[in-house]
């Protein structure tokens, strides 16, 4: 139990970090940029929400394995395939979760508005520090909303993780599938266990990002009087 555990937290860890890196410059954009295929790369990035888990996972699954285009070009590597694999289990989680990270730093970025970059400017800023010195920590909030709900959303997942990994013991088992394998095998004791433990992990994630969201009100509410 304790490898299955692991390995659900060092999946969500892993794939907080690397959708934070892959979010942040997607978020920006959308929120700066201009014309109307902005709003078309939007909808694409945010097709994991309204797609069945099993469609997304199935594709993934087509896409990572040995027979794909995709495959064909590392196969000189020796990588014949990523399906079934932690690998693979990460690429899914990351492509899953991502519309979870990038509309709350798009929200961030959009609602420091052009003022405090256009002061920045004044001051001879550069575009690169206006965004590291200015543009982040302001949006600070909104990264922390999208660590926050990417690692509560990776631990939850079931059905990409179960169509790409297969719920493989010791490497490509996490929770979630652990507790499917437990009520198919009628072990609903520990099966309860474990679903009680996600059920007090999901109310802690909603619970912080609601303290969250009222502290971010009264900080600005405070900066308006």
């Amino acid at each position: 139990m304790g490898q299955v555990v692991l390995t659900t937290v060092e999946l969500a860890g892993l794939t907080t970090l690397l959708l934070l890196a892959i979010a942040a410059p997607i978020g920006w954009w959308l929120a700066r940029g201009r014309g109307w295929w902005k709003e078309a790369v939007a909808a694409v990035v945010s097709l994991p929400i309204v797609l069945p888990p099993t469609v997304l996972g199935f594709y993934l699954l087509i896409a990572l394995g040995p027979q794909s285009p995709l495959m064909s070009l590392l196969h000189p590597f020796g990588v014949r395939t990523l399906a079934f694999t932690f690998t693979g289990l990460v690429i899914g989680s990351v492509i899953y979760s991502l519309p979870f990270a990038v509309q709350p730093i798009r929200n961030a970025f959009e609602a420091i508005g052009a003022r405090p970059l256009e002061v920045a400017a004044t001051l001879r800023a550069s575009p690169l520090d206006s965004v590291f010195t200015v543009a982040l920590p302001l949006a600070r909030s909104g990264f922390i909303t999208a660590a926050v709900l990417v690692f509560a959303h990776t631990v939850g997942e079931f059905g990409v993780v179960l169509m790409i990994g297969g719920g493989i013991p010791g490497k490509t088992e996490v929770v979630s599938i652990r507790i499917y394998q437990l009520v198919e095998s009628l072990q609903f004791g520990e099966a309860h266990r474990l679903a009680a433990g996600l059920v007090l992990f999901a109310f802690l994630v909603l619970f912080a990002l609601l303290m969250l969201e009222r502290r971010q009100a009264g900080l600005f509410g405070g900066r308006r009087r």
